[in-house]
């Protein structure tokens, strides 16, 4: 039994300085991401970008460095993350096309926000529906027809 608690006790003063290591690592990248984030948001303010893609654009780049921050931890601890790698870029595929309609609408709405081919108050015409745009978001925008009002894909509306 002693054999087997010295043993431990060795595994985990060899381990420390790696899991000590990995938490700056991922440390690093996690100020890095707030750092980031808070850069992106000042510059997209400055270039007067529309809150929700500045938000979102915000997002997507914090958590890229959060993924690479962990990824990197893990790999300083002497993890082998070459399987998460791999499975991270099978998962990515297989939500990219099973969310491909969500994520057509949205990049369609950031799109929308970007080039701003109607505001709010125009009156369109998109296939087959006439109305008054009287709201714009990401992935839908609201019109108003005679017969009521009317959601269209933003991925339509860039088409």
């Amino acid at each position: 039994m002693s054999d087997i608690l010295a043993e431990l006790q060795k595994k985990i003063v060899e381990f420390t300085p790696h899991f000590i290591s990995g938490v700056m690592t991922f440390g690093f990248f996690w100020i890095g991401s707030m750092m980031a984030q808070f850069i992106v948001s000042a510059l997209g303010r400055k270039a007067r970008l529309q809150k929700d893609i500045l938000k979102l654009l915000a997002r997507s780049v914090g958590l890229a460095l959060l993924i690479l921050g962990l990824i990197s931890g893990l790999g300083t601890m002497g993890i082998n993350v070459s399987a998460l790698v791999a499975s991270l870029g099978l998962t990515g595929f297989a939500l990219g096309f099973a969310l491909k309609d969500g994520l057509s609408n949205t990049l369609a709405g950031i799109l929308i926000f970007i080039y701003r081919p109607f505001r709010l108050g125009d009156t369109i015409r998109v296939t087959g529906f006439q109305g008054e745009i009287i709201d714009i978001d990401l992935r839908y925008t609201t019109m108003r027809s005679t017969d009521g009002s009317v959601l269209m894909p933003n991925s339509n509306l860039f088409n």
